[in-house]
């Protein structure tokens, strides 16, 4: 007789905040003729009700059940600006999931913020990687032995892993978050992170001396590096991820891009449920004995407001808003607006107030769109339009401090997002293109350093020789401007480098001295060497400006300006080694 174990799942990742519904396009065709639809979809409220809805079924059917978050539920939008992750445990807690794994924007501000959402949750935390052995004794916030948190075994070299029941067999889950923490993030000093493999093949083995073969990886390494550990370590049932913000799904005929749901790489399925709490994974999976997936159903859902925005050049009427309304009522995959009516409350009166007076606050206008794009490409050769005015605006909100100061370098992944023309408000800098309040740092630093930078940054931002930590390392400047061809040797892809001197109200460019020494502003993420920055560790000194974090920065440059007026010079030219 064949033995069949049976698991409803429910899984999100990277939802960093995002509590209200989150707006969607689609690109819909009727009659011959393409549709921009727009519409908003997810956020907790409607989750909660999809994922209880799951949950009835599952006992309905005698299912086993488990609802998974893949890490990254902090930053991304003035929820957490506002409320410093307590409304992020507070909603979690109401979801009611089984587990969550660290994500590596939970550590963004150093171990405390973790101590509290763990006393503030009644789920377990998974990071079964993060080895808190050499955690200082009598520190402040202390993590190690904490009762929700399921940390790395350093003795036995191996995750603490939860169990659940399946059937009338045990599952066990393990939390493998990024080994590359330290670089990305801002851990304690006191704590470090194990090889995410090495941890994972280490478990498996002593899961499976122990009998049990049905093993889910709830990991946050990202898409790339689940398909790695998927293919390096055997007797993996599952693996539930996050942090590469990867929508899976057929969504082709709604106009988006996605990859095939439950992809297998070495018979391990791997699933992640995109970002922004806009979409929710629901699957049906069933397992052998020995633990292998041997059917899974299901998808990623979208869950969209019943009143769509249609944008045409046309007209539209009645019967195409209909018929275009009736494509997405037939997609197999797209929920509609049902919500838990408490998380709803809860969010509205406790929540959104503080927010809706944040959104009412404008700081000036901007004339043009101007769009955020981590890399320059041949359509955006030059890169983000929007990261060289953050540096423009720490530049200036800089001097006015009367210090000294050559120039300001920001990395674009601490930049979020575009921005569109018109009024700009205090909601849109806080909570969607500057959610992380980082303080600057100023620092002398020789030039020589200045071009190791410069060309570290942005090898690590396109694994050009090395293994980088992603996009967001790439250098953006003000008043120092540089070219990089990656085609070139490694040390000899800075072409040119130079500062700007301003000069009887004149602007001049002259190149940086590799002795000289130059003062430079950063965020103290940058300055702190993350991501291909270490050089800037190599500065003479650094000094923390008190007054002044990014945002702020941004905010009071705004406000003095009116808006974001004029162009700016390019001071990025760029030549990337996959270009012919």
């Amino acid at each position: 007789m064949t033995i069949r174990y049976t698991l409803k799942l429910a899984h999100i990742n990277d939802t960093h905040s995002h509590f209200d519904p989150s707006r969607v396009q689609f690109l819909l065709t009727e009659q011959q003729k393409q549709y921009e639809v727009y519409g908003h979809s997810g956020g907790y409220a409607r989750i909660g009700y999809h994922v209880e809805h799951a949950r009835k079924q599952a006992k309905a059917s005698r299912q086993s059940f488990l609802f998974l978050h893949g890490g990254d539920s902090f930053q991304g939008t003035l929820y957490f600006n506002q409320f410093k992750g307590v409304a992020n445990a507070d909603l979690l807690r109401r979801l009611s999931p089984d587990a969550m794994v660290l994500g590596n924007h939970e550590v963004d501000a150093g171990n405390g913020p973790v101590k509290d959402f763990l006393d503030a949750i009644d789920f377990p935390l998974l990071a079964g990687n993060m080895d808190l052995s050499q955690e200082e004794a009598n520190k402040e916030a202390p993590l190690r032995n904490h009762p929700r948190l399921f940390d790395y075994a350093h003795q036995e070299k191996i995750a603490k892993t939860l169990l659940k029941p399946l059937g009338n067999t045990q599952m066990a889950i393990m939390g493998i978050t990024l080994d590359q923490m330290k670089l990305i993030a801002r851990p304690d000093d006191d704590t470090l992170f194990a090889n995410a493999i090495d941890t994972t093949r280490n478990t498996v083995n002593a899961l499976h001396r122990q009998g049990i073969k049905h093993i889910i990886v709830l990991s946050h390494l990202g898409w790339d590096m689940d398909k790695q550990l998927a293919a390096s370590v055997d007797g993996i049932s599952l693996i539930v991820g996050g942090h590469s913000h990867t929508l899976q799904g057929d969504f082709a005929s709604l106009g988006i891009n996605a990859l095939p749901y439950g992809e297998r790489i070495n018979n391990t399925p791997i699933l992640h449920a995109g970002k922004y709490a806009e979409t929710l994974g629901l699957c049906n999976i069933e397992f052998n004995a020995q633990g292998e997936v041997t059917a899974l159903d299901g998808s990623n859902y979208f869950m969209l407001d019943k009143h769509l925005i249609i944008e045409s050049e046309e007209q539209i009427n009645p019967e195409v808003y209909q018929q275009l309304w009736q494509q997405l009522d037939d997609h197999p995959h797209v929920l509609w607006d049902e919500q838990d009516d408490e998380i709803h409350r809860v969010i509205q009166q406790q929540y959104r107030p503080a927010i809706t007076a944040l959104e009412h606050q404008v700081l000036g206008f901007i004339p043009r769109n101007l769009v955020h794009t981590r890399l320059p490409s041949k359509a955006l050769p030059h890169g983000s339009e929007i990261a060289p005015w953050v540096c423009k605006s720490i530049y200036h909100e800089t001097k006015r401090l009367n210090t000294e100061l050559d120039f300001a370098l920001h990395n674009a992944g601490g930049v979020r997002q575009s921005l569109n023309k018109g009024p700009v408000t205090m909601a849109d800098v806080l909570g969607r293109l500057l959610p992380f309040a980082l303080p600057l740092v100023q620092y002398r630093i020789q030039g020589k350093f200045l071009y190791q930078t410069i060309e570290s940054a942005i090898n690590s931002a396109t694994n050009n020789s090395i293994s980088g930590t992603g996009a967001g390392s790439f250098p953006y400047t003000y008043g120092l401007r540089y070219c990089y061809d990656g085609r070139r040797p490694i040390g000899e892809r800075i072409l040119t480098l130079e500062v700007l001197r301003i000069q009887h109200e004149q602007k001049l460019w002259y190149p940086v001295s590799l002795d000289s020494y130059y003062y430079g502003v950063s965020s103290n993420y940058t300055a702190s060497g993350k991501e291909g920055y270490h050089p800037l560790l190599e500065a003479q000194w650094q000094h923390p400006l008190e007054e002044l974090t990014l945002p702020n920065a941004f905010i009071r440059f705004m406000e003095r300006q009116q808006g974001l007026n004029g162009l700016l010079t390019p001071q990025v030219e760029y030549t990337s080694h996959l270009w012919p």
